[in-house]
């Protein structure tokens, strides 16, 4: 046992008194598993409209204004939250693991129940501490304004809200449910954003006279009220600072790119030694991690947004936190939003047009570059630590008794070592690449929120086909 071990055992304690949804001991069936889905979503949804109780304020500016959507996250609800706990606890345990500091041998039952034990730990911890910094940054109001009661109450409310975001997760991924709670509660939010900026009905005055803040509802109401048709068109298909048509229009080609991009894969045949002329495959995708390269990395953007605009409204005139990040008030807000305009995090943000592309073109390589790398990182440490290596599917292979035609089975490691980190460091690569363009051409709800939208959405149809089918040859249909 070596001194990472010793760490987790650090664990162990805690285990009995966290929260935990024990595994399903039986099958559930398929309609069950729709049910559960369903009524974790509505929950969810509640939670997200739920405001609240004894905060003065919930106006000025919004760290995590780009990111809420991702995160899904409501500010001023029970839900300010989101999933940036489990994913930031996710994102840590991943590092430590891969970087083994921690040491974590994923065929050993005992080893996994004590890493999802500390993942879980952490994200107890990261939601205290969330919610402690939300409440002491001012985001709620002054503190001295709030008093003791309302702050502890408004921190005890966004505790509860994070272990019940936590449980919900738990309880999908367990069998109770379908794939898992934080993507259904991402692609939730994103779609709901899509929808909203493509048919909102709100009127915005921005200096032009009320405008609806729909794209779709805008260009109706342009053409209808407007004598020259030709620049109504224009004005609905290019306006700034709005939703408008051109935005609308590339949200659904990134999304029939993404589609497109799923279908790629290297199919690997695989024979049953137990039943003779049993043959079955394997099929290693290009978005062989799916999207947690972009998840993993959304998590740790939003984290450097809320730490440097945290430390500059305190420190504004301090070197090092000028090179994390400067800020400055959007001109285009009405609650004071602040946006970078210089440091680090300022060149991991994406340009806003193509003229800020022309205009600083080193903005657009070094968040070109970021992007690709992180992602490419982020998905080949994660197939150590999620046990999707080719080491770990080779032992899978074994343990079922599969092997490959033509190959030797003391080969078979070596043979998915071919495809396998491949794909999931170009893989990454493809997913930051996809969302760079989304982001340049302007798509509604960013280029990760479509990514993860799309990724979501067609792992959600693979797996009611999957379970559907499973059900149907249960039953001998």
């Amino acid at each position: 046992m070596g001194g990472g071990f010793r760490v987790l055992h650090l664990v162990r304690p805690f285990l009995s008194v966290l929260p935990e949804v024990q595994t399903a001991e039986r099958k559930v069936p398929f309609r069950e598993k729709v049910m559960y889905t369903v009524v974790s979503l509505f929950i969810f949804l509640v939670c997200s409209q739920l405001p609240l109780y004894g905060i003065h304020s919930a106006t000025g500016s919004d760290p995590f204004y780009w990111m809420r959507v991702i995160l899904a996250s409501n500010r001023g609800t029970v839900m300010e939250l989101g999933i940036t706990p489990i994913v930031t606890s996710g994102l840590v345990m991943q590092l430590l693991a891969g970087s083994k500091l921690i040491e974590v041998d994923n065929s050993v039952r005992e080893d996994r129940a004590l890493l999802n034990g500390a993942q879980k730990l952490l994200g107890v911890l990261i939601t205290i501490g969330e919610a402690v910094a939300y409440v002491l940054s001012g985001m709620y109001g002054d503190v001295r304004d709030l008093g003791a009661g309302n702050a502890i109450l408004i921190i005890i409310q966004l505790f509860f809200a994070g272990i019940i975001v936590i449980c919900l997760d738990e309880l999908l991924q367990k069998g109770y449910g379908l794939g898992s709670g934080i993507s259904l509660f991402i692609a939730t939010n994103i779609c709901e954003n899509i929808i909203w900026k493509g048919f909102s009905p709100t009127t915005i005055n921005s200096g032009r006279g009320a405008e609806f803040e729909g794209a779709v509802i805008a260009l109706f109401h342009l053409l209808f009220t407007r004598a020259d048709k030709t620049r109504a068109l224009k004005e609905a298909f290019y306006r700034q600072n709005l939703p408008n048509v051109t935005n609308l229009l590339a949200t659904v080609v990134v999304f029939l790119i993404v589609i497109y991009f799923q279908g790629f894969r290297v199919v690997l045949p695989v024979r049953s030694k137990s039943a003779r002329g049993q043959q079955g495959s394997y099929p290693i995708k290009l978005f062989y991690t799916s999207n947690m390269p972009i998840i993993l990395q959304s998590a740790l953007v939003s984290n450097l947004y809320f730490i440097s605009q945290l430390l500059f409204k305190r420190y504004s005139n301090n070197f090092v936190v000028n090179l994390l990040g400067k800020w400055k008030e959007s001109e285009y807000s009405q609650s004071g939003q602040l946006i970078p305009v210089g440091g680090l995090v300022y060149y991991i943000t994406p340009p806003t047009s193509l003229g800020d592309i022309i205009t600083n073109p080193f903005h657009a390589i070094f968040y070109l570059t970021f992007m690709l790398t992180a992602c490419a990182l982020f998905s080949k440490t994660w197939i150590e630590v999620s046990g999707s290596s080719a080491r770990d599917v080779a032992k899978q292979l074994k343990e079922q008794q599969m092997f490959m035609p033509g190959h030797r089975e003391s080969n078979l490691q070596r043979e998915l070592n071919r495809y396998i980190p491949t794909a999931a460091a170009f893989g990454g690569m493809c997913i930051g690449a996809l969302t760079v363009v989304a982001d340049f051409m302007g798509a509604i709800g960013s280029g990760t929120g479509i990514l993860l939208a799309v990724t979501i959405i067609y792992q959600y149809f693979e797996t009611f086909d999957k379970e559907r089918a499973s059900e149907l040859g249960f039953f001998g249909f």
